[in-house]
């Protein structure tokens, strides 16, 4: 490596170490750890009740075709990893803290996919056409969620700690 790789590398690592700071700092930002309890809540309380919604008309026919099947079992997944989840933001909320668990960000990130499989499935079951584009509008949904929460959470310092390398 010439020196001047070496001056832009530790100029780099310098830049990642500050954003990695930044980033822990906003982490440990009291006021946001409530919103993100709250917005849990908002989630899984949600995702819970479209859950029971959706299962009901299942409760009483027989025999479910596939995608039935496949709508059920996600939500028997789903439903019970919501509720622990709803209830554990309760003492989150009390201690005014989130937990930082490897178990429950596993449990998170199952209740939450099993939901939307569940929901995909409802739809499929309704009309193969409505299951694809409530996952084509479920990924669009996604990236508007995303983008607005980098307008909000970032200024315009943001991206330019990004240089394009010329």
């Amino acid at each position: 490596m010439d020196e001047a790789e070496q001056t832009h590398r530790a100029e780099a690592e310098a830049e990642a170490e500050r954003i990695q700071q930044e980033v822990e700092a906003a982490t440990a930002d009291p006021a946001a750890e409530e919103e993100w309890i709250r917005q849990s809540n908002l989630i899984y309380g949600g995702l819970a009740a479209a859950g029971l919604v959706v299962v009901q008309p299942f409760l009483t026919s027989a025999p479910l075709d596939l995608s039935a099947k496949i709508c059920v079992i996600a939500f028997a997944v789903s439903i019970p990893l919501l509720a622990a989840l709803l209830v554990l933001n309760r003492q989150e909320a009390f201690r005014h803290r989130v937990t930082r668990s490897r178990l429950v960000a596993v449990a998170k990130a199952i209740a939450q996919g099993s939901a939307f499989v569940g929901i995909a499935a409802a739809f499929w079951h309704i009309s193969l056409v409505a299951g694809i584009v409530f996952v084509l509008v479920a990924v669009f949904a996604v990236g508007v969620h995303s983008s607005g929460y980098m307008q909000l959470e970032y200024d315009g310092k943001f991206r330019s700690r990004f240089r394009r390398r010329t």
